[in-house]
């Protein structure tokens, strides 16, 4: 599978958590944000006036946050359920063995790997070696302390 360097794999959930998370900064938190920065003024000189100091830096942070996730949306591509092809795909959940045991991954965008739970990155060593197998490949990952095999036992 090729992909655009720009382009983010996302979960049709994380698409509406990233919409409402837009609309929050946008409605909510600017107008926090505002009052502060209205209360702040009524301090006196602007100038040495730390509340409102701080009340700019997080308009600013608030809107970095906004355009950063609407470029994720603008660049979003949205995993798609599709019909298994029993190979493993971005959106596959797959089960392997190894000599440390049996682990199942989801193959998701790097916007919501999260190892530990068992999402791995399409772009990590490990999720962008699983892509493009079947069940029954064997597959070598470079690790730090040598290389280990996988052999994939199911494809869903």
């Amino acid at each position: 599978m090729i992909s655009d360097s720009n382009q983010e794999y996302i979960s049709k959930e994380r698409l509406e958590q990233l919409k409402a998370e837009i609309e929050e900064l946008k409605t909510v938190k600017r107008q926090e944000i505002s009052k502060r920065i209205e209360d702040a003024k009524k301090f006196g000189d602007l100038s040495e006036n730390a509340e409102y100091m701080e009340a700019k830096e997080a308009q600013e942070m608030n809107e970095r946050k906004i355009q950063e996730a609407e470029q994720l949306l603008k660049n979003a591509v949205v995993i798609e359920k599709t019909k298994p092809t029993g190979e493993v795909q971005i959106g596959s959940t797959i089960t392997v063995k190894s000599d440390t045991g049996e682990r199942e991954f989801t193959i998701v965008g790097s916007e919501e790997a999260d190892p530990v739970g068992g999402k791995i990155s399409n772009q990590s060593p490990l999720g962008s070696s699983f892509l493009g197998k079947k069940e029954g490949d064997k597959v070598d990952v470079q690790i730090p302390s040598g290389v280990m095999t996988y052999k994939i036992v199911k494809v869903k």
